[in-house]
């Protein structure tokens, strides 16, 4: 009866604007996530670390970087507790305001000329404030469009992840404009505040913009039929362990891969020699297909399976990784942007866009919030850390060769395809219905755990 209650309320007008609601408040959010991502590559060491050395100085940069994806799986339990709880829309509204009151603080912060020590201590408290927001943000998202939705999930709910280059390319131009205006030196002394203050304008828009949706019917039919509920963190970690772990696994590739696209590779370009606004045009051009990457792969998830996509996505993302760096070091902008869309337009939303459906058909809609979001975030700890593992290894030889690095990512690439492998397909799953439990897998089909209580998730 739940099951038949929740079909019955879900409308086309509605699915329609909880869409258009996750995609922009994805793009408000990621707008400010990717304006600290630049400027903790280009500006930050020459703000707030100006007493250490260039090269010290960008690695502490880029892990005040790190530390707000090392947050958001605390961003998943606490907004995933509450969404599971009380519901999704209300933890929405509460994860877009506190991101972008966080964004604009970091605009007003003062430097370490200014204040000494406070000046970075501050900027790594609000980090974590802002992590914790956007650990929050994506699974309620993504869920109010697949919870929404009756068919065709996977395209539905990859506009959430859509909205994730989508601000990246709005960040990346509003830098790239302030930069051209004022000019480098000009944009480091006082220019980068004015991208964080512009926060405050996306915000009150995006607000608006959320509050017209109406909560997921998947949820209230959930919260009738089961009123007493278990915590859902408790309930997601004893119910779907196996689950939980395979949904870290098959998204830390791409996540990794990503740290290497939109951070790592901006450091290590104008490292070598390269000029800011060369890898910033790379960036927004790769970023603009990537919306449009992130949606047709998730579409045809649909149709074939999100399984076949994420295989094919790893396997590329190994090779690729092999690749970028040489195209990167020819400084050629051209062979730098065509090198740049492939990964990012192309082979990234390969993993990146189905990972939308297949996050939300993987749990049970009583923890499905809390049980996404912390598959989701953790393996998103890839995008924070791997900027900072490449400084790291490239900064402990003696050798310039970024071989290294794209073993790691190869390495991890591996580990997404077995996962995907074991968690077998989902896109056929029944949003509505109770998983069984998990059980072994089944040694004639190779039928994982997930796979077996996926026929009645």
């Amino acid at each position: 009866m739940a099951s038949a209650n929740s079909t019955s309320s879900k409308s086309t007008p509605m699915l329609k604007r909880a869409a258009a609601s996750a995609y922009l408040g994805s793009v408000i959010e990621y707008y400010d996530f990717f304006v600290y991502s630049v400027c903790a590559a280009l500006v930050f060491k020459d703000v707030f670390f100006s007493n250490l050395s260039p090269a010290v100085g960008t690695l502490a940069s880029l892990a005040t970087f790190a530390t707000g994806y090392l947050a958001r799986p605390l961003g998943g339990v606490v907004f995933g507790h509450f969404g599971d709880k009380l519901g999704r829309k209300r933890m929405l509204v509460l994860s877009m305001f506190t991101i972008g009151i966080a964004s604009t603080a970091i605009g007003l912060l003062p430097t370490y000329e200014q204040a000494g020590l406070i000046g970075p201590v501050l900027l790594i408290l609000i980090r974590v404030v802002q992590g914790v927001a956007i650990g929050g943000e994506w699974g309620g998202a993504m869920l109010m469009s697949a919870e929404h939705s009756t068919k065709n999930r996977g395209f539905w709910a990859s506009f959430t992840s859509a909205g994730a280059p989508t601000g990246q390319l709005v960040s990346a131009l509003v830098i790239a404009a302030v930069l051209a205006i004022m000019g480098p030196e000009a944009f480091i002394a006082w220019g980068w505040r004015l991208p964080f203050l512009a926060s405050i304008l996306l915000l009150v828009v995006g607000i608006i913009v959320r509050s017209a949706v109406a909560e997921s019917p998947e949820f209230l039919a959930a919260k009738a039929r089961t009123p007493t509920r278990r915590i859902p963190i408790i309930a997601a970690l004893r119910g779907q362990p196996v689950t939980l772990l395979f949904a870290v696994g098959v998204g830390l590739s791409a996540f990794m891969f990503q740290g290497l696209l939109t951070t790592y590779s901006v450091a290590y370009g104008v490292q070598i020699g390269i000029e800011q606004q060369t890898i910033l045009n790379a960036l927004s051009f790769s970023s603009f297909f990537a919306i449009f990457g992130i949606i047709g792969w998730s579409r045809l998830s649909d149709t074939i399976g999100r399984r076949p996509l994420v295989v094919a996505g790893a396997v590329l993302i190994a090779v690729w990784s092999f690749v970028l760096f040489p195209m990167i070091e020819t400084k050629d902008g051209l062979i730098i942007t065509i090198g740049m869309i492939i990964g990012q337009g192309v082979i990234h939303p390969m993993i990146y866009g189905p990972l939308a459906g297949l996050y939300s058909e993987l749990f049970d809609t009583e923890h499905r919030y809390t049980g996404a979001s912390l598959g989701y975030q953790i393996a998103g700890i890839g995008a924070g850390i791997s900027p900072v593992l490449f400084a790291a290894i490239m900064s402990t030889t003696d050798s310039p060769s970024t071989i290294p690095l794209s073993i790691v990512i190869a390495v991890v690439a591996a580990i997404s395809i077995l996962c995907i492998w074991r968690l077998g397909e989902t896109k056929s799953r029944n949003l509505s219905e109770q998983s069984p439990g998990e059980t072994q897998p089944s040694t004639e089909t190779g039928t994982p755990p997930a796979a077996t209580e996926g026929q009645s998730l």
